[in-house]
């Protein structure tokens, strides 16, 4: 296999080439149906919670067969991930803006006292 570094566009190309590939099938492009594919994001999370619990993080860093099985399913969250751009027709450069956006307010938190705050209010 050769070694390739993806772009969003190109992910999101993949994708839409998938869901063409599938349509018949699958026959639900609409945006309405992006949520569907968040909750099938979430279960693939799931299952790579799962190999962590039942392997551990060495297993994943040191074991060829573990890794490549958690890569299969941070693939499968990616590729949930680029259908939902695709359905909400969310550009790469949409993604990528916000994305660089919350970075940059991310690198301004003080997350410990952010979590400080947020965890001794007495909101429960």
């Amino acid at each position: 296999m050769s070694e390739k570094n993806l772009t969003i566009e190109e992910m999101k190309n993949m994708q839409f080439e998938l869901y063409e590939e599938n349509k018949e099938k699958w026959k639900d492009n609409e945006p309405q149906y992006a949520k569907n594919h968040i909750l099938f994001m979430v279960e693939e999370i799931g299952e790579c919670i799962s190999i962590i619990k039942k392997k551990g993080i060495d297993a994943i860093m040191e074991n060829e067969n573990v890794r490549n099985r958690f890569l299969e399913e941070l693939s499968d969250v990616q590729m949930y991930y680029m259908e939902i751009l695709n359905r909400l027709n969310i550009t790469s450069e949409e993604i990528s803006n916000a994305y660089i956006e919350k970075h940059n307010i991310n690198m301004k938190r003080n997350y410990e006292k952010d979590n400080k705050e947020k965890y001794n209010k007495k909101t429960f």
